[in-house]
């Protein structure tokens, strides 16, 4: 069966076949070898679903190299898809924070309203904002980190120690020393 796959393998784009083919095929053989102990349909449904899986993945490849196109497959559905980019925008984690900020800032004003209504339902005076908050605390909190990120990303850099800089010196296909 490998052979069927190592022949299916040769319809991806060759430059594609250089990355990831041995790494494919090591996997495949994995499969193949755990697929041994079992009989009957369930052996030929995962050898169809690998095979259907290689032919799809080298249909959208061809699609992405031709119009280099990057999005989601038209070939494959979503849970078997393959992607090595962020599963969430880059911008979702300042997103999450700032709605994070706003449901602490609503908690702190309900309980400042708590605390400034009498037991006895008198009527009710200006509400006073509290000095020292959560909000505050965590903004004072974030800042800090914030700097003692960029502090030891400017220390990483200085000592050309940063992953961009060592990235850099690497070169495919030559011996390291």
């Amino acid at each position: 069966m490998l052979r069927v796959y190592r022949s299916v393998l040769t319809l991806y784009p060759a430059a594609y076949r250089r990355v990831y083919a041995e790494e494919m095929l090591a996997v495949l053989a994995e499969i193949e070898f755990d697929a041994a102990e079992q009989r009957g349909w369930s052996k030929f449904a995962r050898r169809v679903r690998e095979t259907s899986g290689l032919l799809a993945g080298a249909a959208t490849e061809h699609t992405r190299q031709c119009l280099g196109y990057t999005g989601a497959s038209i070939f494959l559905p979503g849970r078997t898809r393959m992607r090595s980019e962020f599963r969430f925008p880059k911008a979702t984690a300042v997103l999450m924070t700032v709605v994070l900020v706003a449901v602490l800032m609503a908690i702190e004003k309900a309980k400042a309203i708590s605390a400034s209504i009498p037991p006895n339902s008198t009527p009710v005076g200006p509400i006073q904002p509290e000095h020292f908050s959560t909000v505050t605390t965590f903004l004072v909190i974030l800042a800090l980190a914030l700097s003692a990120a960029a502090i030891g990303w400017l220390v990483t850099f200085a000592l050309r120690r940063s992953g961009v800089q060592r990235f850099s010196a690497v070169h495919p296909g030559k011996p390291t020393v």
